[in-house]
Order: structure tokens, then sequence, then C-alpha cells
């Protein structure tokens, strides 16, 4: 995967950590999704990838975290 792949999916950004060793799953999808907001800060932040990977990935990250909370909302209905 080149690190300026644009992202569409939780999982392609989740084969991004996985490239630097990092495998989330805390057991709650919502919660998943905000240990790799930190995590994709992180590598950004130690320059280990570009600005455009990380902007794409935090745009999927944002996307699928409203989803699920859209999801728990209607679920307390």
């Amino acid at each position: 995967m080149d690190d300026r792949m644009s992202f569409t999916t939780l999982y392609d950004v989740q084969q991004l950590l996985k490239r630097f060793g990092t495998y989330v799953h805390v057991g709650k999808r919502l919660w998943d999704i905000e240990l790799m907001f930190i995590e994709v800060k992180r590598l950004y932040e130690s320059q280990m990838i570009d600005k455009k990977t990380f902007i794409s990935a935090q745009l999927v990250l944002k996307r699928e975290h409203r989803k699920e909370e859209k999801k728990e909302k209607d679920r307390s209905k």
C-alpha cells in the first residue's frame, strides 16, 4: 500500500496502522475508531505518514465515528 493512497473504508485505515505494527481492537467499534484517531495522529506527528495520508485517514475515521454514534443513538430510542 502506498502511503499516499486515499482511504475509503475503515479497513483501509486499519491496514495503514497494521503496516506500523499497530493493531486496534478494544471491543467496541466506537472505541476502536477513537483509538485509531489517536494512532493516526501519532504517526503524522512522528512524520511517519504525510499530510495527505493523515487527512484522508481522518476523514474516514470521522465519517465512521458519526455512523457509530448515530447507531448508538438510534438503539437508545
